[in-house]
Formats: structure tokens, C-alpha cells, sequence
């Protein structure tokens, strides 16, 4: 078991008051990011997870599904369904790997990659409705990465 070097600033009953803690604000952020997402993604036919395999793939056409779980921190429960629905959608094809036939690799279809095409306003779209500055929401990103990171790896000694 590891020590924690980061002592709590607040006695143990302020540290319980909802108003100190940090999750609180995090969660209520991330549901009000999906909200504003919202209507820019229904415009497209997408959930938000359906939009972040989008993004994926439009980076990385032919990435694996193990790999692509990985990067959106998603398992494969969560994913396989999701995956269904887009190539249902036509958006996507899913098929065995040329090299290994056990890995499961994503295609985009050319609905798919004419979807990118559609996408491309998302982005600008939801920096306005944000309102930050660039090195604001650079700092913002870096930040909840350290903290995925950090939780992520939980289980090494720090």
C-alpha cells in the first residue's frame, strides 16, 4: 500500500462538504460538455461516444478495436454495441486483420469518411459555446489528462 504525500489542506468534515470536493465539479462539467455537444451531434445522427470513435477512425482509418478501447478508455461491453450501431449506420466496417486474424479492426466506409466532412463545424462550434482561450482549454486539457493518468495508475506505487 502506498503512502499519499498530499495532505489534505481541510479537516476531515470540510473535506466532506460538497463545495470542497473536486469530483463534483468535474462531473457536472463533463455533463454539461455532452449537453452542448448535443444538438451539433443530432444535426449528424451521433452520440457523443459514437462521435469520439469518429474522431478515432477519422484519424486513424483501420485502427483495432482493442486499440481504439483503449484510447477512449472504453471496454469492450460498452463498445461492441456502439461499434454495431455505427456500422449499421454505415459509417464503418469491422473485419479481421490482414496479419492476424484473432484482431478485430475498424474501416470507415465511405459514408464514413463523408460524415468527417460534415463533423468539420463540431469543433468550432462548441469553442464558442466554451468561450475559453486557447491556452485555457490547452491548460484544461493537460490537467484532466494528468488526472486520468494519475487515477489510471492507481495501482503503482507514488
Amino acid at each position: 500500500m502506498s503512502s499519499c504525500t498530499n495532505k489534505p489542506t481541510l479537516d476531515a468534515e470540510e473535506a466532506l462538504l460538497l463545495k470542497n470536493q473536486i469530483c463534483f465539479p468535474l462531473y457536472s462539467a463533463a455533463n454539461a460538455v455532452i449537453r452542448a455537444y448535443r444538438p451539433l451531434l443530432e444535426a449528424l445522427e451521433l452520440t457523443y461516444l459514437q462521435y469520439l470513435v469518429m474522431l478515432l477512425l477519422w484519424e486513424k482509418d483501420g485502427v483495432s478495436v482493442k486499440d481504439l478501447g483503449q484510447q477512449l478508455h472504453l471496454d469492450s461491453g460498452t463498445l461492441t454495441p456502439l461499434l454495431k450501431r455505427l456500422e449499421a449506420k454505415q459509417y464503418l466496417t469491422r473485419g479481421r486483420s490482414e496479419t492476424d486474424e484473432r484482431i478485430r479492426v475498424l474501416n470507415l466506409t465511405t459514408e464514413g469518411k463523408k460524415l468527417r466532412e460534415r463533423a468539420l463545424t463540431v469543433p468550432g462550434a462548441m469553442a464558442c459555446k466554451v468561450t475559453l482561450d486557447t491556452n485555457e482549454l490547452i491548460q484544461l486539457r493537460n490537467l484532466c489528462e494528468k488526472i486520468i493518468d494519475r487515477l489510471e495508475g492507481d495501482d503503482h506505487p507514488g
